[in-house]
Protein backbone atom coordinates (compact mmCIF):
# COMPACT_ATOMS: atom_id res chain seq x y z
CA UNK A 1 0.00 0.00 0.00
CA UNK A 2 2.92 2.64 0.70
CA UNK A 3 4.13 2.28 -2.46
CA UNK A 4 1.04 2.19 -3.91
CA UNK A 5 0.75 5.68 -2.27
CA UNK A 6 4.34 6.93 -3.14
CA UNK A 7 4.01 6.35 -6.63
CA UNK A 8 0.35 8.39 -6.61
CA UNK A 9 2.68 11.25 -5.55
CA UNK A 10 5.08 11.03 -7.94
CA UNK A 11 1.99 10.57 -10.39
CA UNK A 12 0.59 13.60 -9.09
CA UNK A 13 3.54 16.25 -9.34
CA UNK A 14 3.97 14.86 -12.61
CA UNK A 15 0.13 15.31 -13.88
CA UNK A 16 0.71 19.31 -12.28
CA UNK A 17 3.89 19.40 -13.84
CA UNK A 18 2.73 18.46 -17.45
CA UNK A 19 -0.70 20.94 -16.80
CA UNK A 20 2.13 23.96 -15.46
CA UNK A 21 3.95 23.35 -18.50
CA UNK A 22 0.71 23.15 -20.72
CA UNK A 23 -0.76 26.36 -19.29
CA UNK A 24 2.82 28.02 -19.52
CA UNK A 25 2.48 27.29 -23.47
CA UNK A 26 -0.79 28.36 -23.64
CA UNK A 27 0.09 31.89 -22.24
CA UNK A 28 2.39 32.20 -25.14
CA UNK A 29 0.09 30.39 -27.70
CA UNK A 30 -3.28 32.61 -27.05
CA UNK A 31 -1.55 35.98 -27.40
CA UNK A 32 0.32 35.20 -30.37
CA UNK A 33 -3.08 33.75 -32.09
CA UNK A 34 -4.73 37.15 -31.05
CA UNK A 35 -1.79 38.94 -32.77
CA UNK A 36 -1.92 37.17 -35.86
CA UNK A 37 1.19 35.43 -35.22
CA UNK A 38 1.58 32.17 -37.55
CA UNK A 39 2.37 28.76 -34.66
CA UNK A 40 2.95 25.89 -36.43
CA UNK A 41 3.58 24.01 -33.43
CA UNK A 42 2.69 23.26 -29.92
CA UNK A 43 4.35 20.48 -28.01
CA UNK A 44 4.42 19.64 -24.00
CA UNK A 45 7.87 17.69 -23.81
CA UNK A 46 10.72 17.49 -25.46
CA UNK A 47 12.42 14.24 -27.71
CA UNK A 48 10.41 12.22 -29.51
CA UNK A 49 7.14 12.49 -30.57
CA UNK A 50 4.60 10.55 -28.25
CA UNK A 51 1.26 11.90 -30.34
CA UNK A 52 0.37 14.92 -32.34
CA UNK A 53 -2.68 15.99 -34.28
CA UNK A 54 -2.58 19.00 -36.71
CA UNK A 55 -5.67 21.83 -36.26
CA UNK A 56 -5.84 24.33 -38.46
CA UNK A 57 -2.18 25.70 -39.39
CA UNK A 58 -1.25 23.91 -35.73
CA UNK A 59 -0.14 20.85 -34.68
CA UNK A 60 -0.64 20.06 -31.09
CA UNK A 61 1.34 17.46 -29.31
CA UNK A 62 3.22 15.38 -26.77
CA UNK A 63 6.93 14.35 -26.80
CA UNK A 64 8.86 11.49 -24.52
CA UNK A 65 10.26 13.77 -22.17
CA UNK A 66 7.82 16.19 -19.93
CA UNK A 67 10.69 18.34 -19.09
CA UNK A 68 9.35 21.37 -20.70
CA UNK A 69 7.31 22.70 -23.69
CA UNK A 70 7.36 24.97 -26.30
CA UNK A 71 5.52 26.84 -29.39
CA UNK A 72 6.61 27.48 -32.80
CA UNK A 73 6.41 30.47 -34.12
CA UNK A 74 6.92 32.06 -37.14
CA UNK A 75 9.60 34.49 -37.75
CA UNK A 76 10.57 34.85 -33.93
CA UNK A 77 14.03 36.68 -35.62
CA UNK A 78 14.30 38.92 -39.31
CA UNK A 79 14.50 36.11 -42.51
CA UNK A 80 18.44 36.24 -43.01
CA UNK A 81 19.94 37.18 -46.35
CA UNK A 82 21.63 35.20 -48.85
CA UNK A 83 24.98 34.01 -47.56
CA UNK A 84 27.73 31.46 -48.22
CA UNK A 85 29.10 28.48 -46.64
CA UNK A 86 29.53 29.24 -42.66
CA UNK A 87 33.31 29.19 -40.93
CA UNK A 88 33.98 28.75 -37.23
CA UNK A 89 31.88 27.23 -34.98
CA UNK A 90 29.99 30.30 -34.02
CA UNK A 91 29.28 31.08 -37.62
CA UNK A 92 28.05 27.87 -38.36
CA UNK A 93 25.58 28.17 -34.77
CA UNK A 94 24.21 31.25 -36.15
CA UNK A 95 23.94 30.61 -39.60
CA UNK A 96 22.33 27.46 -38.46
CA UNK A 97 19.91 29.39 -36.57
CA UNK A 98 18.68 31.75 -38.95
CA UNK A 99 18.09 28.68 -41.27
CA UNK A 100 16.12 27.09 -38.90
CA UNK A 101 14.21 30.06 -38.67
CA UNK A 102 13.42 31.11 -42.46
CA UNK A 103 12.02 27.33 -42.43
CA UNK A 104 9.14 28.80 -39.48
CA UNK A 105 8.15 31.55 -42.43
CA UNK A 106 5.68 30.02 -44.77
CA UNK A 107 5.14 31.28 -48.20
CA UNK A 108 2.66 33.83 -48.85
CA UNK A 109 2.70 34.40 -44.36
CA UNK A 110 5.69 36.43 -44.62
CA UNK A 111 3.72 39.50 -42.66
CA UNK A 112 2.62 36.66 -39.92
CA UNK A 113 5.43 36.64 -38.03
CA UNK A 114 6.68 37.50 -34.40
CA UNK A 115 9.80 39.74 -35.24
CA UNK A 116 7.33 42.41 -37.18
CA UNK A 117 5.01 42.76 -34.41
CA UNK A 118 4.85 45.92 -31.87
CA UNK A 119 7.29 45.74 -28.97
CA UNK A 120 4.44 45.23 -26.44
CA UNK A 121 2.84 42.80 -28.53
CA UNK A 122 6.49 40.90 -28.74
CA UNK A 123 6.99 41.27 -24.88
CA UNK A 124 2.79 40.22 -24.21
CA UNK A 125 3.38 36.73 -25.87
CA UNK A 126 6.32 36.08 -23.94
CA UNK A 127 5.45 37.20 -20.55
CA UNK A 128 1.95 35.07 -21.33
CA UNK A 129 3.69 32.34 -19.93
CA UNK A 130 4.96 33.03 -16.96
CA UNK A 131 2.23 34.94 -16.24
CA UNK A 132 -0.13 31.52 -16.72
CA UNK A 133 2.14 30.22 -13.81
CA UNK A 134 1.79 33.05 -11.41
CA UNK A 135 -1.82 32.83 -11.44
CA UNK A 136 -2.24 29.06 -11.30
CA UNK A 137 0.02 29.64 -8.42
CA UNK A 138 -2.09 32.03 -6.84
CA UNK A 139 -5.32 30.06 -7.74
CA UNK A 140 -3.46 27.25 -5.87
CA UNK A 141 -2.31 29.16 -2.61
CA UNK A 142 -5.90 30.41 -2.79
CA UNK A 143 -7.70 27.07 -2.60
CA UNK A 144 -5.26 26.02 0.38
CA UNK A 145 -5.73 29.09 2.41
CA UNK A 146 -9.49 30.41 1.76
CA UNK A 147 -10.58 26.85 0.11
CA UNK A 148 -9.37 24.54 2.30
CA UNK A 149 -7.69 26.55 5.26
CA UNK A 150 -4.19 26.57 7.02
CA UNK A 151 -3.59 24.66 10.07
CA UNK A 152 -3.72 26.61 13.01
CA UNK A 153 -4.90 26.48 16.71
CA UNK A 154 -8.59 26.65 16.32
CA UNK A 155 -10.63 27.41 19.65
CA UNK A 156 -11.23 24.60 20.80
CA UNK A 157 -9.14 23.64 23.61
CA UNK A 158 -7.09 19.95 23.51
CA UNK A 159 -5.24 20.58 26.55
CA UNK A 160 -5.08 22.08 30.05
CA UNK A 161 -1.69 21.88 32.25
CA UNK A 162 -2.38 21.11 35.84
CA UNK A 163 0.54 23.59 37.09
CA UNK A 164 3.00 26.24 35.93
CA UNK A 165 6.55 24.43 34.35
CA UNK A 166 9.26 26.59 34.69
CA UNK A 167 10.72 27.67 31.22
CA UNK A 168 13.49 25.56 29.90
CA UNK A 169 13.11 22.94 32.49
CA UNK A 170 13.04 19.67 31.45
CA UNK A 171 10.22 18.39 34.23
CA UNK A 172 7.42 17.11 32.19
CA UNK A 173 5.07 15.91 35.46
CA UNK A 174 3.63 18.08 37.49
CA UNK A 175 5.31 18.01 41.51
CA UNK A 176 3.74 18.79 45.20
CA UNK A 177 3.93 22.34 45.52
CA UNK A 178 4.30 23.06 41.75
CA UNK A 179 1.68 25.99 41.48
CA UNK A 180 -1.31 25.26 39.37
CA UNK A 181 -1.99 27.04 36.14
CA UNK A 182 -4.21 29.77 35.52
CA UNK A 183 -5.81 27.83 32.86
CA UNK A 184 -6.78 24.71 35.75
CA UNK A 185 -7.75 27.28 38.55
CA UNK A 186 -10.63 28.90 36.35
CA UNK A 187 -11.83 25.40 35.78
CA UNK A 188 -11.06 25.32 31.77
CA UNK A 189 -11.80 21.95 30.53
CA UNK A 190 -10.63 19.72 27.33
CA UNK A 191 -13.29 20.02 24.83
CA UNK A 192 -14.04 23.78 25.21
CA UNK A 193 -14.56 26.01 22.43
CA UNK A 194 -13.42 30.06 23.25
CA UNK A 195 -15.85 32.20 22.35
CA UNK A 196 -14.21 35.84 23.28
CA UNK A 197 -11.77 36.89 25.93
CA UNK A 198 -11.96 40.14 27.45
CA UNK A 199 -14.98 41.00 25.75
CA UNK A 200 -13.12 40.54 22.51
CA UNK A 201 -14.49 37.39 19.96
CA UNK A 202 -11.71 35.37 18.92
CA UNK A 203 -11.80 32.97 16.20
CA UNK A 204 -8.30 31.30 16.20
CA UNK A 205 -6.38 29.91 18.95
CA UNK A 206 -3.30 33.10 17.76
CA UNK A 207 -5.47 35.66 18.57
CA UNK A 208 -6.80 34.22 21.71
CA UNK A 209 -2.91 34.21 22.76
CA UNK A 210 -2.61 37.40 21.99
CA UNK A 211 -4.99 38.87 24.23
CA UNK A 212 -3.74 36.19 26.96
CA UNK A 213 0.30 37.30 26.20
CA UNK A 214 -0.95 40.88 26.40
CA UNK A 215 -2.26 41.04 29.57
CA UNK A 216 -0.09 39.29 32.38
CA UNK A 217 -1.49 40.17 35.92
CA UNK A 218 -4.71 40.94 34.90
CA UNK A 219 -8.41 39.53 35.43
CA UNK A 220 -9.68 38.00 32.00
CA UNK A 221 -13.64 37.09 31.27
CA UNK A 222 -13.34 34.26 29.42
CA UNK A 223 -16.79 32.91 27.55
CA UNK A 224 -16.52 29.04 26.59
CA UNK A 225 -19.12 26.90 24.53
CA UNK A 226 -19.23 23.56 26.83
CA UNK A 227 -21.79 20.93 25.85
CA UNK A 228 -23.43 23.19 23.79
CA UNK A 229 -23.83 25.80 27.06
CA UNK A 230 -21.98 29.05 27.37
CA UNK A 231 -20.17 29.58 30.33
CA UNK A 232 -18.19 33.00 31.84
CA UNK A 233 -15.01 32.09 33.25
CA UNK A 234 -12.47 34.05 35.02
CA UNK A 235 -8.37 34.08 34.27
CA UNK A 236 -5.80 35.71 35.42
CA UNK A 237 -2.35 35.04 33.37
CA UNK A 238 0.25 35.17 34.80
CA UNK A 239 3.72 36.46 33.75
CA UNK A 240 6.66 34.10 32.35
CA UNK A 241 8.86 33.32 30.19
CA UNK A 242 7.85 31.74 26.79
CA UNK A 243 8.79 30.98 23.41
CA UNK A 244 6.97 32.34 21.08
CA UNK A 245 5.01 30.70 18.21
CA UNK A 246 3.33 31.90 15.63
CA UNK A 247 -0.02 30.93 14.35
CA UNK A 248 0.79 27.81 12.68
CA UNK A 249 2.46 26.99 15.93
CA UNK A 250 5.71 27.30 14.47
CA UNK A 251 8.49 28.62 16.47
CA UNK A 252 9.57 32.74 16.01
CA UNK A 253 13.07 32.81 15.17
CA UNK A 254 15.43 35.83 15.88
CA UNK A 255 18.05 37.37 13.87
CA UNK A 256 20.84 34.27 14.96
CA UNK A 257 18.24 31.85 14.34
CA UNK A 258 17.75 30.94 17.77
CA UNK A 259 13.58 30.54 18.99
CA UNK A 260 12.51 33.69 20.20
CA UNK A 261 11.64 33.93 24.36
CA UNK A 262 9.58 36.33 26.02
CA UNK A 263 7.78 37.31 29.38
CA UNK A 264 4.30 37.13 28.42
CA UNK A 265 0.86 36.56 30.16
CA UNK A 266 0.85 32.83 30.40
CA UNK A 267 -2.77 30.66 31.08
CA UNK A 268 -1.58 26.62 30.62
CA UNK A 269 -3.70 25.21 27.60
CA UNK A 270 -3.19 24.12 24.35
CA UNK A 271 -5.37 23.46 21.32
CA UNK A 272 -6.70 21.41 19.05
CA UNK A 273 -5.07 21.75 15.47
CA UNK A 274 -7.35 21.85 12.21
CA UNK A 275 -8.17 23.98 9.36
CA UNK A 276 -8.79 27.41 9.62
CA UNK A 277 -10.32 29.47 6.45
CA UNK A 278 -8.32 32.61 5.94
CA UNK A 279 -9.10 35.61 3.65
CA UNK A 280 -9.02 35.44 0.20
CA UNK A 281 -6.29 37.99 0.08
CA UNK A 282 -3.78 35.50 1.88
CA UNK A 283 -3.80 33.42 -0.93
CA UNK A 284 -1.79 35.98 -3.48
CA UNK A 285 0.32 36.98 -0.26
CA UNK A 286 1.25 33.37 0.15
CA UNK A 287 2.57 33.35 -3.41
CA UNK A 288 3.99 36.36 -3.47
CA UNK A 289 6.05 35.38 -0.36
CA UNK A 290 6.92 32.10 -2.10
CA UNK A 291 7.83 34.64 -5.60
CA UNK A 292 10.25 36.49 -2.89
CA UNK A 293 11.86 33.27 -1.70
CA UNK A 294 12.95 31.60 -5.04
CA UNK A 295 13.63 34.98 -6.29
CA UNK A 296 16.20 35.01 -3.50
CA UNK A 297 17.66 31.71 -4.40
CA UNK A 298 17.90 32.63 -7.86
CA UNK A 299 20.16 35.43 -7.37
CA UNK A 300 22.18 32.82 -5.21
CA UNK A 301 22.21 30.09 -7.00
CA UNK A 302 25.83 29.67 -7.87
CA UNK A 303 26.23 29.07 -4.00
CA UNK A 304 23.92 27.04 -3.76
CA UNK A 305 24.71 24.67 -6.52
CA UNK A 306 28.22 24.45 -5.38
CA UNK A 307 26.98 23.45 -1.72
CA UNK A 308 24.91 20.50 -3.63
CA UNK A 309 27.76 19.36 -5.40
CA UNK A 310 30.12 19.76 -2.13
CA UNK A 311 27.30 17.55 -0.50
CA UNK A 312 26.83 15.31 -2.93
CA UNK A 313 31.18 14.51 -3.05
CA UNK A 314 31.60 15.38 0.70
CA UNK A 315 28.60 13.78 1.99
CA UNK A 316 27.27 16.19 3.97
CA UNK A 317 23.45 17.63 5.05
CA UNK A 318 21.79 19.28 2.38
CA UNK A 319 20.34 22.70 2.74
CA UNK A 320 16.38 21.51 2.85
CA UNK A 321 15.82 24.57 1.15
CA UNK A 322 17.90 24.26 -2.06
CA UNK A 323 17.34 23.81 -5.41
CA UNK A 324 15.70 20.50 -6.50
CA UNK A 325 15.47 18.78 -9.75
CA UNK A 326 11.83 17.53 -11.29
CA UNK A 327 13.12 13.80 -9.32
CA UNK A 328 13.71 15.72 -6.15
CA UNK A 329 10.42 17.00 -6.05
CA UNK A 330 8.76 13.66 -7.26
CA UNK A 331 10.81 12.14 -4.04
CA UNK A 332 8.93 14.59 -1.76
CA UNK A 333 5.94 14.53 -3.36
CA UNK A 334 5.88 10.46 -3.03
CA UNK A 335 7.35 10.69 0.59
CA UNK A 336 4.32 13.42 1.44
CA UNK A 337 1.65 10.87 0.02
CA UNK A 338 3.43 7.59 2.10
CA UNK A 339 3.28 9.14 5.00
CA UNK A 340 0.15 8.21 8.03
CA UNK A 341 -0.77 11.76 8.01
CA UNK A 342 -4.49 12.54 7.51
CA UNK A 343 -5.20 12.85 3.58
CA UNK A 344 -6.28 16.02 3.79
CA UNK A 345 -2.79 17.03 5.26
CA UNK A 346 -0.89 15.19 2.67
CA UNK A 347 -3.16 16.40 -0.21
CA UNK A 348 -2.39 19.93 1.35
CA UNK A 349 1.08 19.73 0.69
CA UNK A 350 1.10 18.07 -2.01
CA UNK A 351 -0.71 21.40 -3.89
CA UNK A 352 1.60 23.31 -1.81
CA UNK A 353 4.38 22.10 -3.45
CA UNK A 354 2.57 22.11 -6.78
CA UNK A 355 2.10 25.76 -6.31
CA UNK A 356 5.76 26.75 -5.44
CA UNK A 357 6.80 24.86 -8.77
CA UNK A 358 4.90 27.11 -10.41
CA UNK A 359 5.95 29.59 -8.96
CA UNK A 360 9.97 28.56 -9.85
CA UNK A 361 8.63 27.98 -13.50
CA UNK A 362 7.67 32.18 -13.08
CA UNK A 363 10.65 33.15 -11.78
CA UNK A 364 13.18 31.26 -13.60
CA UNK A 365 11.66 32.00 -17.00
CA UNK A 366 11.87 35.70 -16.04
CA UNK A 367 15.42 35.13 -15.51
CA UNK A 368 16.78 37.78 -18.12
CA UNK A 369 18.79 35.52 -20.55
CA UNK A 370 18.17 33.48 -23.76
CA UNK A 371 16.64 30.88 -24.68
CA UNK A 372 14.20 32.04 -21.31
CA UNK A 373 11.60 34.15 -21.98
CA UNK A 374 13.22 36.92 -19.91
CA UNK A 375 15.91 36.55 -23.36
CA UNK A 376 13.56 37.19 -25.61
CA UNK A 377 11.85 40.40 -23.33
CA UNK A 378 15.11 42.18 -23.28
CA UNK A 379 15.43 41.65 -26.92
CA UNK A 380 12.47 43.17 -27.41
CA UNK A 381 12.67 45.87 -24.94
CA UNK A 382 16.17 47.08 -26.60
CA UNK A 383 14.88 47.25 -30.03
CA UNK A 384 12.28 49.08 -29.01
CA UNK A 385 14.79 51.66 -26.70
CA UNK A 386 16.65 51.73 -30.41
CA UNK A 387 13.33 52.99 -31.87
CA UNK A 388 12.52 55.54 -29.35
CA UNK A 389 16.26 57.00 -29.86
CA UNK A 390 16.31 57.39 -33.35
CA UNK A 391 13.24 59.23 -32.94
CA UNK A 392 14.14 61.15 -30.73
CA UNK A 393 16.96 62.13 -33.43
CA UNK A 394 14.80 62.30 -35.93
CA UNK A 395 17.13 59.17 -37.41
CA UNK A 396 15.67 56.72 -39.79
CA UNK A 397 14.10 53.16 -38.10
CA UNK A 398 16.31 50.70 -36.99
CA UNK A 399 16.14 47.85 -38.26
CA UNK A 400 14.76 44.99 -36.43
CA UNK A 401 17.18 43.01 -33.91
CA UNK A 402 18.75 40.28 -35.29
CA UNK A 403 18.97 37.56 -32.00
CA UNK A 404 20.53 35.04 -33.63
CA UNK A 405 23.97 36.82 -33.26
CA UNK A 406 23.23 36.08 -29.55
CA UNK A 407 23.39 32.19 -30.23
CA UNK A 408 26.34 31.28 -28.78
CA UNK A 409 25.70 32.75 -25.70
CA UNK A 410 22.12 31.01 -25.86
CA UNK A 411 24.48 27.60 -26.45
CA UNK A 412 26.81 28.84 -22.84
CA UNK A 413 23.51 29.54 -20.84
CA UNK A 414 21.79 26.63 -22.28
CA UNK A 415 24.94 24.30 -21.52
CA UNK A 416 24.65 25.89 -17.93
CA UNK A 417 21.55 24.73 -17.48
CA UNK A 418 21.89 21.12 -18.77
CA UNK A 419 24.55 20.98 -16.78
CA UNK A 420 22.83 22.35 -13.23
CA UNK A 421 19.54 19.64 -13.98
CA UNK A 422 22.26 17.41 -14.39
CA UNK A 423 23.72 18.26 -10.89
CA UNK A 424 20.91 18.17 -9.01
CA UNK A 425 19.40 15.02 -10.93
CA UNK A 426 22.64 13.18 -9.91
CA UNK A 427 22.06 14.64 -6.12
CA UNK A 428 18.67 13.92 -5.88
CA UNK A 429 19.22 10.39 -6.39
CA UNK A 430 22.06 9.49 -4.40
CA UNK A 431 21.63 12.70 -1.70
CA UNK A 432 18.22 13.26 -1.50
CA UNK A 433 16.33 15.95 0.24
CA UNK A 434 13.64 13.64 3.05
CA UNK A 435 10.91 15.48 4.60
CA UNK A 436 11.54 12.52 6.65
CA UNK A 437 15.04 13.32 8.46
Amino acid sequence: MEILLYAGGILFMLLGLGLSIGLHEVGHLVPAKLFGVRVGQYMIGFGPRLWSKRFGETEYGFKVLPLGGFISMSGMYPASKDAGPARGLFRTLIQDARSANDETIAEGAEDRVFYRLPVWKRVIIMLGGPLMNLILAVLIFTVLASGIGLQQGTTTIASVTECVLPAGSTQEECRAGDPASPAAEAGILPGDVLLSIDGTPVSTFAEATAIVQAAPGESLDMVVRRDGVEKTLTIRPIAAERKITDASGQPVLDAGGEQVVREVGYVGMGSQMGFVQQPLLVGPELAMDNVARVANLVATLPVRLWDVGMSLFTGSERDPNGPLSVVGVGRLAGEVAATEAPILNRFTVLLSLLGSLNIALFVFNLIPLLPLDGGHVVVALWEGIRRVWAKLFRRPPPAPVDATRLVPLTVVVATLLIGMGALLLVADVFKPISILQ
